[in-house]
């Protein structure tokens, strides 16, 4: 009860509650704006975070994630274009309704959806999480050591078209890793006679310009010009506008349903949510009683797409608080943020920063009422600003970029790094390569190094250590099993 007390007190000050807000806001905004998405709005976002606290940083990098994922249904509904990856699957019928002039209805069908499928996936994570966080103490090296293997595999065989992209993405994020001084020895590796980068490459420059400033590159080299989209007039009669009685019942076992499969597969690192708004909305077509109309402007298609894409934003958080592993871009971000707040995700957190582990669960329900009140707000000026020229806004993320990477350290550094992995970015992007393995494997390289030598250490250098302790052995096994499974997947669509 104490550290509840203690979590309410850091939670419920103006600054906390305002920047939770805020950030809503923000990923509203962004995420509904085609080619800015939720990734996005956070990597914009985590340089505002500096100089908070550890509450008011995560509240707000937790709003902005929540904020895009609902924005991003906007233009799809509106414009046919997701305005994030995880809103192809709204599109279907989305758009289809859009075109009867029943956008505002799609749009609030989406926003109940959204944040009844976020709240179930947060309560999900808060009944979870501390006694998952007490097993994971009892893990030492080498079930760490597996369980990192079969995470880096996973995300890495389910990101992108290609298996062996995913893979060598990975792998240059581990390699990166590796810059600085040794963990064991000390010595120094791949440093260039540089001093700046003795202590590593830093996390802010990589964030920023993976996905920030390669957004940039992107739109720049393909124009930011845009093309004439045509918006659909929406119909004056109540019932193009208004959620029906009965088409709110039939859409609340969708939701139910679509949450439940959205958190599972949310709680599987590399499993995003894309994969989770389609499986829902092909689950939803059989369970409904007209799957004819699925394709065709269905109320029942938007409301799984959304519920299931949204599930996932409190499921992810599962593996990153209680493992310190992130299940997809946005938690890696996140992941970024408590590193850069001095905080290290998994059990040690439970058991040293409890408070701030339940303020945060605090942050993400309040965040879904104020996702809640922004968007039924929002829903009236959407068409306006999903419009804006990209030409107004780019140009500003390309000075926002810059300014947060020097603002970090203030290093002029910073800036160069954070063009290089700006650059690096649009060259991997260009040519189909995913970024997202690349920092989550940066990220959880010191994690498997010091694992993996304190397993041989332990071992006196025999590999078996890894195939005699069940648990390690274990993963391995499933990491097997799991690219196995991919490469078979990826040998089917061809």
């Amino acid at each position: 009860m104490e550290t509840l007390s203690q979590a309410f007190n850091l939670f419920f000050q103006l600054p906390v509650i305002g920047s939770t807000f805020f950030g809503v806001l923000m990923g509203v905004i962004l995420g509904s704006i085609p080619g800015l998405t939720a990734t996005m709005a956070i990597a914009l976002i985590v340089p505002m975070t500096f100089t908070m606290s550890p509450i008011a940083s995560i509240g707000m990098l937790v709003g902005a994630y929540k904020g895009g994922c609902f924005g991003g249904s906007i233009p799809a509904i509106i414009l046919n274009t997701p305005g994030t990856p995880a809103a192809a699957a709204t599109v279907l019928d989305g758009h289809e309704m859009a075109k009867k002039g029943q956008s505002i209805k799609a749009l609030k069908v989406a926003i109940f959806s959204s944040v009844l499928a976020d709240g179930f996936s947060d309560i999900v994570l808060i009944m979870v999480a501390p006694p998952l966080a007490l097993i994971a103490l009892k893990m030492g090296p080498p079930e760490m050591t597996g369980l990192i293997i079969f995470s880096l595999l996973i995300i890495t065989a389910v990101a992108g078209k290609s298996l062996t992209k995913g893979l060598i993405a990975g792998v240059i994020g581990l390699l990166v890793g590796t810059v600085g001084l040794d963990p064991i020895m000390a010595s120094r590796r791949f440093g260039f006679d540089l001093s700046q980068l003795d202590e590593g490459i830093s996390l802010m420059p990589m964030l920023i310009g993976l996905f920030a400033l390669s957004e940039f590159f992107m739109n720049a080299q393909s124009g930011i010009t845009q093309k004439n989209q045509t918006i659909f007039k929406n119909s004056d009669r109540p019932e193009d506008q208004n959620v029906s009685k009965k088409e709110f019942k039939s859409c609340l076992k969708i939701v139910g349903m679509a949450s439940g499969i959205g958190t599972v597969l949310g709680a599987i690192p590399g499993i995003g949510p894309s994969i989770a708004a389609f499986a829902s909305y092909a689950q939803a077509k059989k369970m409904s009683k007209t799957p004819e109309k699925f394709g065709k402007g269905a109320v029942e298609g938007v409301a799984a797409a959304e519920a299931g894409n949204n599930s996932v934003a409190g499921a992810n958080l599962i593996p990153l608080l209680t493992l310190g592993i992130p299940g997809d871009v946005g938690a890696a971000l996140l992941l970024g943020a408590f590193m850069i707040q001095g905080l290290h995700p998994g059990p040690l957190l439970f058991k040293e920063n409890l408070d701030i582990i339940y303020g945060i669960f605090m942050a993400l329900l309040l965040a879904n009422v104020f996702n809640y009140f922004i968007a039924r707000f929002y829903i009236r000026i959407a068409s306006k600003v999903a419009l804006v020229p990209k030409h107004f806004i780019f140009p500003g993320i390309l000075a926002f970029c810059l300014v947060g990477a020097y603002g970090f350290n203030q290093s002029i550094f910073d800036v160069w790094m954070t063009l290089v992995f700006g650059v690096l970015g649009y060259i991997l992007r260009k040519n189909g390569f995913p970024v997202a393995p690349l920092l989550i494997a940066f990220i959880l390289e010191p994690i498997l190094e010091s694992s993996l030598r304190q397993s041989l250490l332990m071992s006196h250098g025999s590999p078996m250590i890894f195939f005699t302790h069940p648990i390690s052995a274990t993963f391995l096994a499933l990491s097997v099993v799991g690219v196995v499974l991919t490469v078979k997947g990826k040998l089917n669509q061809h």
